[in-house]
C-alpha cells in the first residue's frame, strides 16, 4: 500500500528539482562566459555582456550542497519506506526534467549538425559550448534514467554525486583561472567605475564650457546646487580625480588605474566603456588604459560643442 504523500515529501521533491534547474542554468552560464572570454568573438559590432561569474559562483555554491542534501533525505526515505518512489510527483517531476533535458539535447545537436550542412563557421567558441550543453543536460538525463529505472545503487550513486563535483568545481576552477579571482574582478570594477566617473566629469566640462565659453580652473567650479552635480570622487582612493587645464580648449582628466583595459569578446575600449548616453557627440578620443597613472587629454572643438548664447 503506498503511504499517502505529505506536505513535506512535496515540497522536498519541489526543491530538489528547483536547485537542479538553478545549479544547471548557474553551471552553463559560467562556462559560456569563460568561452566568450578565452574564445572572443568580434562578428557583431557592440555587443557586450558581463565577463564576471560571481552571480552563478555563488548560486552554485549555495545550489549544489543543497541539492546534494535534499536529495539525500530523499534517499533516505525511499529506503525506509520503498512505496514513496511511486508518488505521483516524484514521478511527474522526473518525466518534466527526462522531456526538457532530452528537448535540450536534440535541439543542441541538431543545431550543430545544421552548422555543419549549411557550411556556417563553427568556431571553437561554439564548439566548446555545445560540448557543454551536451555534457551537462547529458550527465541529468543519464541520472534520472538511472533512477527512474531504479538502477541507483550506492555505488552508482557516488559516481554520479563524483561527477557531479568534479563538473561544478571543475567550472569554478577554470571560471576564476580565465576570468580572474574575486579579488582581481573587484579591481575591474573599481576601474569601471573610474572610467565612468571620468565620463562624466568630461561632459560636465564641455557644458561648462558651451554654457560660459571657458574651461573650469578646478573641478570644484562644476558644483551645481540646481542640478545636484557634485565631482564624483575615486572609489577606491576616495579622494578627487585630478583635473588639468592645458589651454583654452585642452584639458587633461587623470587616474590611477589597478589594470590594463580588458577587451571583452574582441572589442577594446571604446565598446567595454561607451558614452553616456544623452550626452554630445564623442570628442573622439578612446579610454584605454594601462595599469598605474593615466592622464587622458581632451581638445574641445568649439565647432562641434559651440559656446551656447
Amino acid at each position: 500500500m503506498q503511504t499517502k504523500i505529505t506536505a513535506k515529501d512535496f515540497f522536498l521533491h519541489i526543491a530538489v528539482i528547483a536547485l537542479l534547474y538553478t545549479g544547471t542554468v548557474a553551471l552553463l552560464n559560467i562556462l559560456f562566459r569563460v568561452t566568450n572570454v578565452a574564445f572572443p568573438q568580434i562578428t557583431q559590432y557592440g555587443y557586450y555582456a558581463s565577463t564576471s561569474i560571481s552571480l552563478p559562483v555563488a548560486t552554485l555554491i549555495v545550489a549544489f550542497p543543497l541539492f546534494l542534501f535534499l536529495a539525500n533525505v530523499l534517499r533516505k526515505g525511499y529506503t525506509a519506506d520503498p512505496s514513496r518512489k511511486d508518488y505521483p510527483v516524484r514521478k511527474w517531476l522526473i518525466y518534466i526534467t527526462l522531456f526538457i533535458a532530452g528537448g535540450i539535447l536534440a535541439g543542441d545537436l541538431v543545431t550543430l549538425i545544421y552548422y555543419f550542412l549549411d557550411g556556417q563557421e563553427m568556431t571553437t567558441a561554439f564548439l566548446l559550448k555545445i560540448l557543454s550543453v551536451l555534457v551537462v543536460t547529458g550527465c541529468i538525463f543519464g541520472y534520472y534514467m538511472d533512477d527512474l529505472k531504479d538502477k541507483l545503487t550506492g555505488t552508482r550513486r557516488n559516481i554520479w554525486r563524483v561527477v557531479g563535483t568534479i563538473l561544478v568545481i571543475g567550472s569554478i576552477v577554470v571560471g576564476f583561472s580565465v576570468l580572474g579571482t574575486p579579488s582581481s574582478q573587484r579591481m575591474l570594477r573599481y576601474d569601471s567605475q573610474k572610467i565612468s566617473d571620468l565620463q562624466n566629469i568630461q561632459w560636465q566640462i564641455v557644458n561648462y564650457w558651451q554654457q560660459k565659453g571657458i574651461l573650469p580652473t578646478t573641478l570644484i567650479e562644476l558644483q551645481d546646487s540646481i542640478s545636484g552635480f557634485i565631482s564624483p570622487i575615486d572609489p577606491q582612493t576616495k579622494g578627487p580625480y585630478e583635473y588639468k587645464k592645458i589651454g583654452t580648449f585642452a584639458f587633461d582628466l587623470c587616474a590611477e588605474f589597478n589594470k590594463p583595459t580588458q577587451t571583452t569578446n574582441g572589442y577594446m575600449a571604446e565598446i567595454a566603456y561607451p558614452e553616456p548616453m544623452g550626452k554630445p557627440g564623442s570628442l573622439g578620443d578612446s579610454w584605454q588604459h594601462e595599469a598605474g597613472r593615466k592622464c587622458f587629454s581632451r581638445t574641445i572643438d568649439p565647432e562641434l560643442y559651440p559656446v551656447r548664447k
